[in-house]
């Protein structure tokens, strides 16, 4: 049976392989759109820890969480069940092979972050029947619900790459903005879980260069090399910002009450997270980059890519966390909101810069090793993005 189907599958699966993917389009708008209330929900959740503490499962920010993993999880399996019981030949030749079901790769991923997502939610219920309410974000269900959460962006990653690989045309410039948008919403993820090692009073330390140098290269670089539009890496950053800003901005028109002790701060609205780092300028710098060495040998490209990200943070970021210690208390910036459990005697170290701690390497040490770990970031970042370009189910 199967050495009779498969020389009938092969040529339709060639020849129809893009109408296939665009077929499947909307799958691609249902796991962008719950990548967004992911990312949405999760910075609604860390803002209600911040300003009121008290938590349960039923919050509005969890459900907004939940549901963005149901939507992706739930559209997956109808297209896997519906790819695998009614697909064409071109359909299920397009698609991968998981326990006898046929879907797209970028579904199985989101399959398998939304079962952790639903995984976390019995595990988050003991943990507080166990160990009492959370008064810290990290915490082991947490960890597990996190890993979902990049399952589900990621899913929306590979989701809109394929559509974008397989098209032309108009169809090509929408999904490369999908691409873009999904790569904002990772960047926004990989941002928060670095926002304890990324703090503004970090910005003067090399402490701080080096730590975004290990990971945001990975991504940005990828994202510079697989985009098919005129500015991918740029693209990403930009929706980054608005996502951060534009979430914290609405969150503090909200009330918010501390319900959870000790409560040290009058805090009379939502706490938001930090204004997002200008990384939308090391992103131009590497889309800039990558089309002067896209056809350089790895090493020479990856030393340029990490070279250009990392200069153009320093220039950037510096200059502009000075700019924030002195007139970055009002709305827009937002630096004099502080979590309500801060004592009001450490608030005057909040607009200064943090000393290095003891035995802590010299800053250009320190920047001489963010600047090795940006190059190496980037040739990952290559690697991956190559990868990316031949995605194509």
């Amino acid at each position: 049976m199967t050495s009779t189907l498969t020389p009938a599958i092969a040529p339709v699966a060639q020849r129809d392989a893009s109408s296939v993917i665009l077929s499947w389009a909307w799958h691609v708008y249902a796991v962008v759109a719950s990548a967004a209330m992911v990312v949405v929900g999760l910075l609604w959740d860390i803002s209600w820890h911040m300003s009121i503490g008290r938590d349960t499962f039923w919050t509005p920010a969890h459900l907004l969480i939940q549901g963005g993993g149901l939507l992706a999880g739930g559209s997956s399996a109808l297209l896997a069940v519906q790819t695998t019981f009614r697909g064409t030949d071109a359909e299920k030749a397009s698609a991968v092979s998981f326990w006898g079901f046929r879907a797209p790769l970028g579904a199985w991923v989101c399959v398998l972050g939304c079962g952790a997502m639903l995984a976390s939610a019995p595990f988050d219920d003991w943990w507080h029947n166990a160990y009492g309410l959370d008064v810290r974000i990290v915490s082991p269900p947490h960890i597990v619900l996190g890993l979902g959460m990049m399952g589900i962006v990621l899913g929306a990653l590979l989701r809109t790459l394929a559509l974008q690989n397989a098209s032309d045309g108009p169809t090509r410039a929408r999904a490369a903005m999908l691409f873009a948008a999904a790569s904002g919403f990772f960047l926004s993820i990989l941002a928060i879980l670095l926002f304890e090692d990324s703090a503004r009073s970090a910005m003067h330390s090399g402490v701080f260069y080096r730590t975004l140098s290990r990971v945001l290269p990975v991504l940005l670089v990828a994202v510079a090399v697989a985009g098919r539009s005129r500015w991918p890496s740029t693209t990403a950053a930009l929706i980054y910002t608005v996502v951060i800003a534009g979430t914290s901005w609405v969150l503090m028109l909200f009330p918010a009450t501390p319900k959870l002790g000790p409560i040290y701060q009058d805090v009379t609205h939502y706490v938001p997270l930090d204004f997002p780092l200008l990384l939308v300028v090391p992103a131009f710098a590497l889309d800039l980059t990558w089309r002067r060495v896209r056809d350089r040998p790895w090493w020479l490209a990856s030393a340029a890519l990490g070279a250009a990200f990392l200069v153009s943070l320093i220039l950037v970021q510096w200059p502009f966390a000075d700019f924030l210690m002195r007139y970055g208390r009002n709305w827009f910036f937002h630096i004099d909101n502080f979590v309500y459990w801060r004592p009001r005697d450490t608030e005057q170290f909040a607009y200064r810069f943090r000393p290095p701690r003891p035995g802590t390497p010299s800053l250009a040490t320190l920047l001489a090793w963010a600047l090795l770990y940006a190059m190496l970031s980037s040739a990952v970042g290559r690697a991956w993005g190559r990868w990316m370009t031949r995605v194509q189910r």
